[in-house]
């Protein structure tokens, strides 16, 4: 029983955090590794993943419980041996103690024995439960990455994620850009702002686009092309979506499309891409935008 729960730490510890590392870079030499985190991550992300593995294989030379060794004495048989005997101590008579001593060092001698041992294997019951309950759901989640494929996250998500105010994904340069019309490298996310923050639609109205996304709804039967935005890895992920119009009918939600228009400037100021082609494609491989 006792080895069965120095088995158990050592998978916790090193056997999920390799399992993980395995997974790492397996999706990296497939190129894969970019529908979880952004790509400018993906040297430390390989990186940490080797150091995991070798230090994996390196707790192979640590016997099976040393995980339980805490690494100090707690001195009792140090103070045991220093502990003088009553044949070494010298007579009461040669160092002038008398009898009535006796009783106060009887009484230390047995509070010194009768101290209770310090018991560090003792756990609460509770504790033990919320380990093990806690050790089999990261275990199964390890497991999950192992057995399924590889997948990007979904227009039901992104739409989830939505909290009904356009997230800016740039700064005063994307406008300014835009302004200009330097805007052949602009994707979603960049649209995106320029359509939340522009203080002169009519400068835009013309532009011509070609964008990929996929279809959410949208407002008075139209849709809108959304794409998901990722800083650092898919926690942080955010959609970023464009209003299209004169698409008829609509393409299924979810749905990647590519689209070729033109930006137009409402009779109220917003901005909307006109769509004068749309073409139904399957995901890509890099399904964001960073």
């Amino acid at each position: 029983m006792r080895n069965a729960g120095f088995v158990g730490t050592r998978w916790l510890g090193v056997g999920l955090a390799a399992a993980l590392a395995v997974v790492t870079l397996s999706l990296a030499l497939t190129d894969r590794l970019g529908l979880y985190i952004n790509p400018d991550s993906t040297w430390f992300a390989v990186s940490m993943a080797v150091f995991v593995l070798v230090g994996a294989v390196a707790s192979f030379a640590l016997p099976l419980g040393a995980e339980a060794d805490h690494g100090h004495d707690h001195g009792t048989a140090s103070a045991d041996a220093e502990q003088p005997t009553r044949r070494d101590m010298p007579s009461r008579e040669s160092t002038g103690i008398h009898d009535h001593d006796h009783g106060h060092e009887h009484d230390h001698e047995h509070g010194i024995a009768d101290e209770p041992a310090h018991d560090h294997d003792a756990r609460h019951p509770a504790a033990i439960a919320a380990t093990v309950l806690g050790g089999i759901a990261a275990s199964g989640v390890v497991v999950l990455t192992l057995v399924l494929p590889p997948a990007s996250l979904s227009a039901e998500l992104a739409m989830s994620r939505d909290v009904g105010a356009t997230p800016l994904f740039g700064g005063a340069d994307t406008v300014q850009l835009a302004s200009t019309g330097d805007t052949a490298s602009f994707g979603v996310g960049d649209w995106a702002t320029v359509f939340a923050t522009a203080t002169n639609p009519d400068a835009f109205d013309g532009d011509t686009v070609e964008l990929t996304g996929f279809v959410t709804p949208g407002d008075d039967g139209a849709f809108e092309l959304t794409r998901l935005i990722i800083t650092h890895c898919v926690i942080d992920a955010q959609p970023a979506s464009l209003p299209i119009v004169g698409a008829a009918p609509s393409p299924d939600t979810g749905q990647w499309v590519t689209i070729t228009g033109t930006v137009r400037s409402s009779s109220d100021g917003r901005l909307v891409v006109d769509a004068a082609d749309i073409a139904q494609i399957a995901e890509p491989e890099d399904p964001y935008e960073y």
